[in-house]
Formats: structure tokens, C-alpha cells, sequence
């Protein structure tokens, strides 16, 4: 809920809102257009190519896929990107020229036939048809000109109809897209294939690219530098060939209630401690935003460190799904500097839905990175077909908040409440601002809202935030379309159901000293965070060699009710790991496929996956085969 900077203004108010709204829409706009451009890429891709993970081999191919792709690239332009250099292009590289290389529209291609048809006929002789083509720009030889003079659908006494052809190149051009699309839609194992370490959260199948999780992205490597371009494309011919495979199996009994005393009741008592909450949040593409916490110990002391997902107020008929959400916290040493940061340890003890870790720090700066698989949280379809009411118009015509919608608000406001105090500080209102509208206010701002709504101890109470969302739905004359994209953007559906979020709660306790715990940031995983996610797993799970590769270890690490394995490339070429969970029963993966395959690059560590059970009350089997892909 937006704030303007002009003092005293109501209206002003509802302006900077308005904004911000429009610029919420326009990224998630954005975003959906990013997410059809890159399934249009993958649809011609695979239009000649078995699967993303095969390279474009010869500038045939290269060729062949980019007319697939609505392109008519000229040998210009195919030499443009093949090089006597280029051995291979990847999927990346592709993705890369159809961005460079966008489709010649039918205005465009008419004002080029406009400039040789000066009289505006509509019409171009062959014979100067034939003398353009072969002596100027990129010749053409005469038997390719030939073959565009002989089509009788634009070809008439001599002449071409220009206007035809453009009509024809256009319409050729987007009926290959379209068959391109249909063809994935129709075959589920082509819009399964994917690999990288979150490709599979991405709606249809889709890798997205920039800021969202990317094929280039996603190879993440445990602080080693990436490779060039060009060392990076295909593993060796020795890597190849090497037939290897390491299996793994885990079977687990079903849940129970087990409690491992994180903390003994008559200690806690006398322990010191500090709480924060936060929130996991669903992004469109499936990455999952977090807050992130500075942790200061003032001096040495044996603490409690718990997770777990946040109790709100159980609302008849609503289901409460963030509550199985898995959470896992790392708590990371910092040094130096903020990019020096240490694992420590992680909460690897479970208590029911809290995980926990128990044990000694030194005093000092430490980062709390919160974690979550996407096993449970991740994006479902929606079977909802109509939407809750918001706001409704009393017996006096004032708009009101509906019941339903009053209750929802009430929950969002014990969730960006971090430090659980009643009312929202400035700090705390700007992360709920950051993740709506991507912006934040300032003292001035906040000083504005100070004169309009209800606060005490310059603390924004609850009433005050109800009659925020209240006035911007005045503002909007009861149209509740900006009220809908702060809920979306919040993780609720269109029932009013928090179903993309899940909010937790931070306790640290401290026998010898006050902890204090600070919310820094809102935003995705970070190479700290995945590289801490390795190593715990390195350190303290089960290693195995490939047979036959010993320059390929996967490490399998259970905690509580999850299993995740990381994949160690020693080797001096990136290798591609095929991942066959077939054999395992009520398993659930993070990345919601039995079989899939993973790149892992050169001296580095990725996640593989992240296991859960389908039920938690029976048992379940992990069965997993790794094997290199020849």
C-alpha cells in the first residue's frame, strides 16, 4: 500500500500506489513475456534437436533451427554466429541470436519493396528482380531467385506481387512457431526434458532468463570461477564415453512424532532470546524469495537456533498448506567482509515442523540465510474459477472490507509484523512495500502516513493498515484490481488462500548473552546460500563414486523427513548427470519429475534434488540412479 511524499494528501497517497501498481503489473507483464519467448525457443529447438541438452552441431542445423523459429537467416548471418572458431552452439546460445536476431515484420519488409518500387504499384518486374538479387548486398545465385519467380502465388506476367509474398512470408514464418508450439504442447516428454538446478520450477517447462533462474545461471559452481564460453560447451570425448552410475537407496518409515530436546524446559527459561519473523514467497517462475537475517552475538555462548513455519489463525474452510512447508536455516560466520562468509552449521534437528540446532558460537556477526526445498511449496494448478470478494458498499453506499478479505489482511499483517510486536515499524512496512511494489518509502513518506492512519510509538497499528487498504480501495472507486496484485504478490489465490507463501518464525536463544536478529534483505537464494546447502550435505552425508568415474562423487544427506543429494565434478570438463527416480515410491521431488538430467561444471557442486514423502504417514523409498550421459 503505497505512500506519496506531499504531506497531507489522501489522494497523493493513492497516486504513488497507483504507481507502483502499474509497475508491479508491468514486471509480472514482463515476466510473461520473457516466459513465451523462451518457450518459443524451446519448441523450435526441439523441433530438430532431441532435447535442450544437445548442441546445434553444424551451421546446417543452425540454420534449419532458426527457420523453425520464424527466422530466415541469410549466410550472412548464420556466419555472423559460426565461426571458423564455432564447434558447437548450446540452447543458451540460441536463445542469445533470436533475441539479436528478431523477425522482419510485413511493414518492414513492405517499406524494403517500397524503396525499389518507386512508382507504388505494388508490383517489382522479374527481370530487375533478378539483376537486385544477384549483384547487390548478399548475392543470390539465379536458380535460388528462379525458385522465388516460378511460385505462382505471387508471380504473375512477369512481375512479382510484393504484397502477396509478404503476406505469404509472414504468414509461413509464424505458422513454424505455431507448429513448433504445438508439437511441444502434444508431447509431454519434450516439455519435460530440462536440466539445471531450478529449470523445473519454471511454468511449462520454461527456463527464464536475467534475473530469474537460467540455464547459464543455474550451473552453479562452489566459488570456483565459471568457465569461458568456449571451455564450457560440450564435455571432453574422454568425459563422454565414460560410462559411469552411483545408486542410492533410503528407506523410511512413516512420520512420527519425534522430539529431539532442542531445548530443556527448565533452561529455556533462563536463556535470553530473540525472535523474527519472515516469509518464503512464490515467484511466477518458481524461484522462491526469502528474507535474510544479521545475526550479533555479543559474546561466546551455547544458543538454540529453531525454524519453523508461522501458527495464523486456523479460518474455517481454508486450508492452512504453508504449514507442511519444509524450513531449514543456515547460519553462515562473517569474517572480514559480507562475501567472506563461513558455514557454521544448519538446523538439521527436527521436532515435529520445527528444525532446530543447538550448540556453541563464538561472539561475533553471523547471516541467517532460511531455506526451503520447493518440494511443498511450488507452484499448482489453480481449480478456483470464480474470486472472493474484497470490498462491498454498505447501507450508507460506503465502500467497506469484506469479512473474508479483513481476515486475510489481518494474516498478511502477522507476517510482515518480523518482530511480532502488534505494529508495523517503517523497516518492517518496507519489505511488505519491496515485495508489492518493488519499491520503499522514506521518513517523509512515513510521516505522511502518521497523519492519516492510526500509529503509536510512530508504529503503524493494525487498524491503521486496514484503513490503508481501505482508502486505496476508494481511491480505485471499488475496483479491487491493485488489491489483487498485493494479494497475488503475497502468495494468495484468487479464494483468498495462502498457497504461494509461507510464513515462519526465527527463535535464537542464549545462555550467557542477549542475541540480537535483524531482517536484511528480501530476495532469492544466493551463491552463499546454495554453496552452504553443498557443503552441509558434503560434510555430513553419504558419498559415493561413479563406477567407473572417480572424478564424479554424489554426496546423499537424510535430515528429518528429507533427503537432498549434490553432485562433486572434480574433473577439468563440465559433465551432464542423468537422474532416474523411478524406482522410488511416495516420494516427492523438488523438481516434480521421476527422470531428468543435470550439468554440472568443472571442479564445482550442485544440488541434484530435494526429496520429500508424497504422505507423510507411510513409508516411503528413495531410489535414485545418477549416470553420466554418454
Amino acid at each position: 500500500m503505497g505512500m506519496a511524499s506531499s504531506p497531507g494528501s489522501n489522494a497523493s497517497l493513492s497516486d504513488q500506489k497507483g504507481t507502483r501498481s502499474e509497475g508491479s503489473q508491468a514486471k509480472k507483464s514482463q515476466h510473461a513475456e520473457e516466459a513465451i519467448f523462451y518457450k518459443s525457443c524451446r519448441a523450435a529447438y526441439l523441433t530438430v534437436l532431441k532435447s535442450s541438452l544437445e548442441n546445434i552441431k553444424s551451421k546446417e542445423q543452425l540454420t534449419l533451427v532458426l527457420q523453425q523459429a520464424g527466422r530466415n537467416p541469410s549466410q550472412k548471418t548464420v556466419n555472423k554466429y559460426w565461426t571458423s572458431q564455432t564447434t558447437t552452439l548450446n540452447f543458451d546460445d540460441f536463445c542469445t541470436i533470436l533475441k539479436e536476431e528478431t523477425p522482419a515484420t510485413k511493414t518492414e519488409l513492405l517499406e524494403a519493396f517500397g524503396k525499389i518500387d518507386t512508382d507504388n504499384t505494388g508490383y517489382i518486374l522479374h527481370d530487375e528482380l533478378h539483376k537486385l538479387l544477384t549483384t547487390e548486398g548478399e548475392k543470390m545465385t539465379l536458380d535460388e531467385v528462379s525458385a522465388i519467380t516460378k511460385l505462382p502465388d505471387f508471380n504473375c506476367n512477369g512481375k512479382l506481387d510484393y504484397k502477396k509474398f509478404c503476406d505469404l512470408y509472414t504468414t509461413t514464418s509464424e505458422q513454424c512457431c505455431r507448429t513448433a508450439l504445438e508439437k511441444l504442447e502434444a508431447d509431454s516428454r519434450l516439455r519435460h526434458r530440462q536440466f539445471g538446478s531450478e529449470a523445473e520450477t519454471a511454468p511449462e517447462g520454461i527456463t527464464l532468463p536475467g534475473s530469474k533462474p537460467s540455464l547459464k545461471i543455474v550451473r552453479k559452481t562452489d566459488h570456483k570461477p565459471a568457465p569461458t564460453k568456449g571451455d564450457s560447451r560440450t564435455p571432453s570425448r574422454s568425459a563422454q564415453s565414460c560410462k559411469a552410475s552411483s545408486s542410492s537407496t533410503i528407506s523410511m518409515c512413516a512420520s512420527s512424532s519425534r522430539s529431539t530436546n532442542l531445548i530443556e524446559p527448565n533452561t529455556m527459561k533462563e536463556w535470553q532470546c530473540a525472535q523474527s519473523r519472515g516469509c518464503f514467497y512464490l515467484e511466477e517462475d518458481g524461484e522462491i524469495v526469502s528474507h535474510k537475517y544479521r545475526l550479533h552475538l555479543p559474546q561466546r555462548s551455547t544458543v538454540c537456533i529453531t525454524i519453523k513455519p508461522l501458527h495464523l489463525r486456523q479460518i474455517e474452510g481454508k486450508s492452512c498448506h504453508w504449514l507442511s512447508v519444509d524450513t531449514v536455516l543456515y547460519v553462515l560466520k562473517e569474517n572480514e567482509t559480507q562475501e567472506n562468509l563461513q558455514l557454521v552449521c544448519f538446523t538439521d534437528q527436527q521436532n515435529k515442523e520445527m528444525f532446530g540446532w543447538k550448540g556453541e558460537l563464538p561472539s561475533g556477526v553471523y547471516w541467517l540465510l532460511p531455506f526451503t526445498t520447493g518440494c511443498r511449496l511450488k507452484k499448482v494448478k489453480s481449480q478456483i474459477t470464480g474470486e472472493a470478494k474484497l470490498v462491498y458498499r454498505d447501507e450508507d453506499g460506503e465502500l467497506a472490507l469484506t469479512k473474508e478479505f479483513r481476515a486475510a489482511l489481518l494474516d498478511i499483517f502477522e507476517t510482515i509484523d518480523l518482530d511480532g510486536n502488534g505494529l508495523l515499524s517503517l523497516e518492517e512496512y518496507n519489505f511488505f512495500e519491496l515485495r508489492t511494489s518493488g519499491e520503499t518509502c522514506d521518513e517523509e513518506v512515513w510521516a505522511v502516513c502518521k497523519e492519516n492512519f492510526d500509529m503509536k510509538k510512530n508504529e503503524l497499528t493494525r487498524q491503521g493498515f486496514m484503513d490503508l487498504n481501505l482508502m486505496e480501495a476508494n481511491d480505485r472507486e471499488g475496483d479491487p484490481s491493485d488489491l489483487w496484485v498485493t494479494l497475488l504478490s503475497l502468495g494468495y489465490n484468487k479464494a483468498l488462500e495462502m498457497t504461494e507463501a509461507c510464513p515462519f518464525v526465527i527463535d535464537i536463544y542464549a545462555e550467557k548473552c542477549k542475541p540480537r536478529i535483524k531482517a536484511i534483505y528480501l530476495e532469492a537464494g544466493s551463491w552463499q546460500l546454495n554453496r552452504a546447502i553443498c557443503k552441509s550435505v558434503v560434510n555430513k552425508g553419504d558419498a559415493k563414486v561413479m563406477d567407473g568415474c572417480e572424478n564424479i562423487i554424489v554426496y546423499t544427506y537424510r535430515t528429518g523427513m528429507r533427503i537432498t543429494s549434490v553432485i562433486e565434478n572434480k574433473s577439468d570438463n563440465k559433465v551432464i548427470v542423468h537422474v532416474n527416480n523411478e524406482q522410488s515410491r511416495n516420494c516427492l521431488s523438488n523438481r516434480g519429475l521421476a527422470v531428468f538430467a543435470v550439468e554440472v561444471a568443472p571442479k564445482s557442486m550442485m544440488v541434484s534434488q530435494h526429496v520429500m514423502p508424497l504422505n507423510e504417514q507411510e513409508e516411503w523409498l528413495y531410489n535414485c540412479v545418477h549416470s553420466l550421459l554418454r
